[in-house]
């Protein structure tokens, strides 16, 4: 591994200001943890769609940034979001793995959960470039 996955959330000032926590990772995937707040909700109290499809979509991002080049960053280059319920609770919980690496390309998956349900059900493609400078 030699791109630091600490450093792709340390360093993410949107993901900072919404909390999300690295809790855990290893080669191929990565895990998180939001402590949910009035600021994560949409107006029916629910979690907003937009706070899910951003952790899984980074949580992703970490996963695949385990397997990259030095040098190199990961950006998102398709993304689904299937929400699979509406999320109300404390916290969320990500899981998001690889599912086939490439040099250029990499798939990647992710799920959702607020507290014990099962919320969103994530896929994407992630693109490894050259870091910017």
């Amino acid at each position: 591994m030699t791109v630091s996955v600490e450093e792709v959330f340390d360093k993410a000032p949107f993901i900072q200001l919404l909390g999300y926590v690295l809790e855990d990772w290893g080669e191929g995937w990565v895990e998180t943890s939001l402590r949910l707040a009035p600021k994560h909700l949409q107006q029916h109290g629910y979690v907003h769609a937009g706070v899910l499809t951003t952790m899984a979509d980074h949580t992703s991002g970490g996963a695949a940034s385990t397997l990259i080049p030095e040098g190199h960053s990961i950006l998102t280059a398709q993304l689904t979001m299937h929400l699979l319920r509406p999320a109300r609770g404390e916290a969320l919980r990500c899981r998001a793995e690889v599912v086939k690496p490439g040099r250029t390309l990499i798939v990647t998956e992710a799920d959702v959960y607020c507290d014990d349900d099962h919320v969103g059900r994530f896929l994407a493609t992630m693109a490894s470039i050259p870091r910017p400078l």
